[in-house]
């Protein structure tokens, strides 16, 4: 090695040693949740901001709905250089997908965690679109495991998790790797369980590139399709509607199911948004967003009796959860539920009381009739 070699050596070691300083520093959780944010990457394909968990030496897994079907993607080192990584074709139905990526330096190796427990308290690794940096958010808990007889099934967590996240870690106090992240938002986060990756290194490689092709495409397609919908105004035709409800179920992605319900609830198609929701909870059983979303749609068609059972469930994962709280009150009160409505009260009274006495008007006011 000569003189000018040694010194860019010399160089890149330091920054890496100032980098890792200044991580640990603006870190608050435990040291070896701190450690473990060296093993998470920003990643850039399809969304333009994520994450991405060192698995291997030069294996990085994400979220296929982070690339979709784009061949590449392009990965930030710890020392700011961006390197273009190889998406690896895979036939896994679910939402994961594996990057083969040269260049990401050394680092300490990151441990699995055995099966949670409910309330386990857990941190939430990615990548912060406002810092532009890899951040370990303030600690949650978790709220409800996988349904272990559904394979596709989530951990669903309220660790502090924004955009830009997806394909981030989950990880315990400390510092294993519980989860890869993949969707949510207030306060009802998930995350796919690691005991996947195994399953998805099985069913990746060259002779899945076919599926890959095929599914990834659907996951490109739902997206836009999904989009497009939620920022129209238009009366839907049979065909769009036809369309995204093809190209959702195809992708199997439960999220990408719930958004694509949620757009048709809000365009009042409300068998073909129930539909939809049905099949995402039969996938994630326990999805607190997929029951919320049920609810919601209920609640715009006036079948307020027939969200009480969901609503008995989620005011116990989520009993400060003030949309919960509300529904349950309304849904209670014009659905023939007052033990529920009055359930919810309570919980009102102990955890947003200035909310008490709107919400005791509120009882008093007669269910809407067809256009209130």
């Amino acid at each position: 090695m000569n003189c000018i070699q040694t010194l860019i050596a010399v160089a890149l070691v330091f920054r890496i040693i100032l980098i890792s300083d200044y991580a640990k520093a603006s870190c608050q959780a435990p040291a070896p949740v701190c450690a473990a944010a060296l093993n998470v990457f920003p990643v850039r394909a399809y969304s333009p901001s994520a994450s991405g968990v060192r698995i291997g030496a030069n294996l990085i897994i994400t979220n296929r709905h982070v690339v979709t079907n784009e061949r590449s993607a392009k990965v930030q080192t710890k020392i700011g250089e961006h390197v273009v990584a190889e998406v690896i074709p895979s036939s896994y139905p679910g939402d994961l997908i594996l990057l083969r990526v040269k260049g990401l330096g050394t680092g300490p190796r990151l441990e699995t965690a055995p099966p949670p427990n409910q309330n386990t308290m857990v941190y939430a690794i990615g990548f912060d679109q406002g810092r532009q940096a890899i951040r370990v958010y303030r600690s949650g808990r978790l709220l409800s495991p996988p349904d272990k007889y559904k394979a596709l099934s989530r951990l669903h967590h309220n660790a502090i998790s924004y955009p830009g996240n997806s394909g981030g870690a989950l990880v315990d106090k400390q510092g294993r790797l519980l989860g890869i992240i993949t969707s949510g938002g207030e306060g009802r986060h998930d995350a796919i369980p690691i005991s996947q990756i195994e399953s998805l290194k099985s069913m990746s490689g060259p002779d899945h590139k076919s599926e890959h092709s095929r599914i990834s495409l659907a996951y490109r397609q739902c997206i836009a399709a999904t989009d497009s919908m939620l920022r129209s105004r238009q009366i839907l035709s049979n065909e769009q509607v036809k369309f995204l409800d093809e190209r959702c179920r195809t992708s199997n992605n439960r999220q990408l199911i719930d958004l694509a319900a949620q757009a048709l609830g809000k365009h009042r198609r409300f068998d073909e948004s129930l539909a939809l929701f049905k099949v995402a909870l039969g996938q994630d059983p326990n999805s607190l967003n997929t029951q919320l979303g049920i609810v919601v749609t209920l609640h715009l068609a006036r079948q307020y009796s027939t969200e009480v059972p969901y609503l008995y469930k989620l005011i116990q994962t989520l009993p400060r959860d003030i949309q919960v709280l509300r529904f349950a009150i309304q849904a209670g009160t014009w659905g023939g539920a007052p033990d529920l409505a009055d359930q919810a009260m309570l919980l009102l009274k102990r955890h947003h009381p200035k909310l008490v006495p709107l919400a005791e008007r509120f009882r008093r006011t007669p269910a809407p009739t067809q256009g209130r």
